[in-house]
């Protein structure tokens, strides 16, 4: 029994004592461990006793904690996206790495290889700013009626713009009314952004 153990090798510590401590009668302590009556403990006795003693409620008889899965390092490129040539090429160097946990990963519908990229310009304005990072899923491609934004190349610069199919046709937009239309006779389309991270301002 993990509690008589815990007992035993404490200072000063008794059944009795401990039961007092969860606010029960000096025997309640007692016949849970010689005589199993209880044949659990309440959880918030539980709990109150996995603090006293530092362990984890687990070893009380509590349920084991989730195993973590490894977080999912996302480099974050030298690149930036919406006026200007080169995000997401080959040879686009990774200045560093971001943490994410894999069920958020999941939870966004992450369908393929993820990258960081920083947006520059207002002509995707309010919903991305100036600087905004950006999420981008390599493996997202598809385009359809309902209008999405991706990071697209044409003409060898690089855009975040939403991207809309309408009958046979490729639609691309920006959501600032005031910015400058898009001319799209060939889009690449590069990933969907799913996820942004702005800084305070």
């Amino acid at each position: 029994m993990a509690l008589a153990t815990l007992v035993s090798a404490g200072e000063g510590e008794s059944l009795s004592s401990l039961s007092r401590l969860i606010g029960r009668n000096e025997a309640y302590l007692q016949q849970f461990v010689k005589r199993g009556s209880p044949r659990r403990l309440a959880e918030a006795d539980r709990a109150l006793l996995a603090r006293y003693f530092g362990v984890e409620e687990a070893v009380l008889g509590g349920p084991k904690p989730a195993a973590s899965l490894p977080l999912v390092s996302v480099p974050r490129l030298d690149a930036r996206v919406s006026a200007g040539p080169g995000a997401l090429n080959d040879d686009d160097r990774i200045v560093d790495a971001i943490d994410f946990p894999p069920q958020m990963l999941r939870s966004i519908g992450v369908r393929g290889a993820v990258a960081l990229v920083e947006a520059t310009g207002d002509s995707m304005a309010p919903g991305i700013a100036d600087g905004d990072l950006l999420l981008v899923d390599q493996g997202d491609r598809r385009v359809t009626a309902t209008g999405r934004v991706f990071v697209i190349r044409i003409d060898g610069a690089t855009l975040v713009k939403r991207v809309a199919r309408r009958g046979g046709a490729i639609m691309v937009t920006s959501d600032n009314p005031s910015a400058s239309p898009v001319a799209a006779d060939a889009v690449e389309v590069i990933g969907r952004v799913v996820w942004q991270s702005r800084a305070v301002r």
